[in-house]
């Protein structure tokens, strides 16, 4: 397959704005704050509200959003890689769910290319165990807590735990 999608989605993604970043407040892992901080990214785009997570500016934009543009797409966090796919966790299920087009207007492109569906799902799959595994389970409860409509369940996975937590 080639990166013909990607480019397509980039395109999108530029026209749009980044819009799926207003009031998303993505959570941040330890292991993913210390990736992070250890890329040069500043302490002080981090809060903490139930769990770590990404500051918003005032108007509801991600610290991180420059001129639409993410400025560490390069290094984002687990979350950002796996849009427009997003989770819930239920036990010891992970439900993960894609994004309305309202939402995200790749969606379209992941519908209308299988491959590019496929090859986005596999990554968001990867990000979001990663992240769930490297949360406690406080963290992920306020995660959860937090409403996402406008979404659609695509599948379930299992949830695997790090040193048996």
């Amino acid at each position: 397959m080639t990166d013909d999608w990607l480019l397509r989605a980039e395109t999108i993604c530029l026209a749009c704005g980044g819009h799926c970043c207003n009031d998303a407040h993505p959570p941040i892992s330890g292991h993913c704050y210390e990736r992070l901080r250890g890329e040069g990214v500043s302490p002080e785009i981090f809060e903490t509200a139930g769990y770590r997570r990404l500051r918003t500016r005032p108007d509801g934009t991600c610290i991180c959003q420059a001129g639409g543009k993410c400025s560490i797409h390069a290094i984002k966090p687990e979350t950002c890689r796996a849009g427009p796919f997003t989770f819930d966790v239920r036990d010891d299920t992970i439900e993960i769910f894609l994004k309305f087009e309202s939402i995200c207007p790749v969606v379209r492109l992941l519908k209308e290319v299988p491959a590019a569906y496929d090859q986005q799902y596999l990554l968001a799959v990867a990000s979001i165990t990663h992240l769930v595994a490297h949360l406690t389970d406080d963290e992920l409860a306020a995660i959860c807590s937090i409403d996402e409509p406008d979404t659609g369940k695509v599948a379930e996975i299992p949830r695997m735990r790090l040193n048996g937590s």
